[in-house]
C-alpha cells in the first residue's frame, strides 16, 4: 500500500491542470469510467494501488460517517475540504469530490476544493427550482475558470430519487431537462442516482447524450459493461464501498471473538 508523502504539502497548478484534463478524458473515453468511492487516505491508497484504478472519487456519506456526522452537509465544510484535500495529496490520480449541494455557495466551495487539489466534483441540485439549479452549475464553472482549471463537474440531479408520487416517466423527463441545462451551463456529465434499469438508462442517454450520463452502482444495478454498451460515461458506488469494508471488519471481529484468526491475504500497511 502506498503511504502518504509527508513532505508533499501542496499540489502544483500544473499538476492540477494535468489531472483535470486526465479526468475529463476518462469521461469522454469509449470505456465506462468506474470509480470505487473512498473516504480517507487509507481507503484511497488501497484503491489507488490497483492498476485498474484510473481516478478516485470521494463519497460525502463515507467522509461524514468517518467523522461521526450524518450525511447531508452536517459535517463542517472545513472538515470536508480537509478530508478531500488529504486524499488528493495522497495520490497522483485525479480526484473528484462529492461536495453535496455546495454548502450554500457552490462556487466558493469548489474554489476551495480546487485549492486542495481536487479536479472534479458532484454537486447536487436537491430539486431546487430549475433556474436556481442551473445558476448553481454556472457559478461552479465560473469559479473553476477563475482558478484556471478545466474542472470536471458531474452535476447531480435528484429527479429520480426525490420523485415522490410523480410517475417515473415524468421524473425521467425532468432529469433529462435538468441534465441538458446543466451541460449547457458547463457541466461535463450529469449524475442521475437511483436504481437505473436498462429502459431508464436508454432514455437518459438518448435525452442527455452519449457519454454524458453518470450512474451509481447499487444492489440490483446493471453490470458496468452493460451500462457502457448503453452509452453511460461513469459509474460510482457512493457509500457502498465503505459499507462493504465495515461489514468485513465486523465479520472479522466476530471470527476473532470466536477464537479464529485474521483472514489470509490481509494487507500489511506501510
Amino acid at each position: 500500500m502506498t503511504s502518504h508523502d509527508s513532505q508533499q504539502t501542496h499540489t502544483t497548478h500544473e499538476l492540477i491542470h494535468d489531472r483535470a484534463d486526465a479526468l475529463l478524458a476518462l469521461h469522454k473515453a469509449p470505456e465506462i469510467l468506474t470509480v470505487v468511492n473512498v473516504w480517507d487516505v487509507a481507503s484511497a491508497s488501497v484503491i489507488a494501488d490497483l492498476p485498474e484504478t484510473k481516478a478516485l472519487a470521494t463519497a460525502s456519506h463515507g467522509i461524514a460517517a468517518a467523522y461521526g456526522y450524518e450525511d447531508g452537509e452536517h459535517i463542517p465544510l472545513e472538515l470536508m475540504i480537509e478530508a478531500v484535500g488529504r486524499i488528493a495529496l495522497s495520490t497522483s490520480l485525479p480526484v473528484s469530490a462529492d461536495l453535496e449541494g455546495g454548502y450554500g455557495d457552490a462556487g466558493e466551495t469548489v474554489r476551495r476544493a480546487i485549492g486542495a487539489g481536487v479536479v472534479g466534483a458532484n454537486i447536487e441540485d436537491q430539486m431546487r427550482p430549475h433556474i436556481e439549479s442551473v445558476e448553481n452549475v454556472a457559478e461552479v464553472m465560473k469559479a473553476a475558470e477563475a482558478e484556471g482549471v478545466r474542472f470536471v463537474l458531474n452535476a447531480r440531479t435528484d429527479a429520480l430519487i426525490r420523485r415522490g408520487d410523480r410517475p417515473l416517466d415524468e421524473a425521467i423527463d425532468d432529469a433529462i431537462e435538468r441534465g441538458r441545462a446543466y451541460l449547457d451551463a458547463g457541466a461535463a456529465c450529469v449524475f442521475v442516482p437511483g436504481l437505473i434499469d436498462k429502459p431508464t438508462a436508454e432514455r437518459l442517454v438518448e435525452g442527455i447524450g452519449v457519454r454524458k450520463v453518470s450512474v451509481i452502482g447499487v444492489p440490483g444495478s446493471l453490470a458496468p459493461g452493460e451500462y457502457e454498451r448503453l452509452g453511460i460515461a461513469r459509474i460510482s458506488y457512493g457509500p457502498w464501498p465503505q459499507r462493504v469494508a465495515l461489514t468485513a471488519l465486523q465479520e472479522s471481529a466476530l471470527a476473532l471473538y470466536a477464537g479464529g484468526f485474521l483472514p489470509e491475504g490481509t494487507q500489511t500497511l506501510t
